[in-house]
């Protein structure tokens, strides 16, 4: 489907926040307390040849800045990447067969998650971030573990009906993920995005959403405009700080139930405490699991 909004390769604007994403995953990996096994995130930082190098292991950097960058990233991000394993496995044990990742970026859960048997998983991005992500997805020789679907279509686009041209059932629940997804839509957009999920999810569906409390906070912070500066994105240029409505309230209004967890106290639950550094900036961000009756 061609689209009207501007498009990013891997290595510029949001797609550039995707590969840094996988950067953590792969330190993560690599990490004496890993709390996720990702063997394909260190191989999309090294096809991408991004303009700022990104490191993937737990190696020393060659300064504090970028030991602080890297320690944060791989910190938090094997904690959200595991709590939303974890609703995956859960979604699955309740009977739900069909999956929707918004913003997939280079997740790669389709090849590293074990998924029950006829599970549908349709990943929705840009055609040039999917086309990356597939390209080295082959040159690995991974294959999916599930019927995995990519639906190539910018989120400001009609992605309902090209997610419904590609298979998907509203009538069937559905699994849905926003993971790092929310901040980057103006309010209007955010609405937009969850009216449209609400209306095509069935009874027994379920959805994890990360939620930014304080995003304008962390975006004003010193450390924030350092670490940005070391990966090599403005971040003030992608990301939305104005009033929104809570996900997880917008939900109960409409009849979802929901749980709410702190990161910093996730990342406890799993035995890893979190860097002063990141419970400031990232730690107090909520993973929210919604179901609807």
């Amino acid at each position: 489907m061609a689209s009207r909004f501007e498009q990013w390769d891997v290595v510029s604007s949001v797609g550039l926040t995707a590969l840094v994403v996988a950067a953590g995953r792969a330190v993560d990996t690599h990490r004496a307390d890993s709390l996720i096994n990702d063997p394909y995130a260190e191989s999309f930082v090294a096809a991408a040849n991004p303009p700022k190098a990104l490191p993937t292991r737990p190696t020393s950097p060659k300064d504090d800045s970028e030991d602080e960058t890297w320690q944060m990233m791989s910190g938090y991000m094997g904690t959200r990447t595991r709590f939303f394993d974890e609703f995956f496995a859960a979604a699955g044990e309740r009977g739900i067969r069909q999956v929707v990742v918004l913003a997939a970026g280079l997740d790669t859960r389709a090849q590293r998650l074990d998924w029950p048997e006829g599970t549908v998983l349709f990943e929705v991005d840009q055609e040039l971030m999917i086309r990356f992500k597939d390209e080295v997805l082959d040159a690995e020789g991974a294959t999916a573990r599930c019927d995995r679907r990519t639906v190539r279509v910018d989120l400001r686009d009609d992605w309902p009906a090209a997610l419904e041209a590609a298979g998907f059932d509203p009538t069937a629940p559905t699994a849905w993920l926003t993971e790092g997804l929310l901040p980057y839509l103006p309010p209007e957009a955010q609405d937009a995005l969850m009216r449209a999920i609400d209306e095509r999810s069935a009874p027994g569906s379920e959805w994890a959403i990360e939620d930014f409390t304080n995003i304008g906070q962390q975006l004003a912070d010193p450390a924030f405009r350092r670490i940005a500066a070391n990966i090599g994105v403005d971040m003030t240029q992608l990301i939305y700080t104005d009033e929104r409505p809570d996900p997880a309230a917008w939900l109960r209004d409409r009849g979802w139930t929901t749980d709410v967890s702190v990161a910093i106290e996730v990342a406890k639950s799993y035995g890893r405490e979190l860097d002063t550094l990141t419970q400031r900036l990232n730690g107090q961000s909520f993973l929210v699991v919604a179901r609807k009756p």
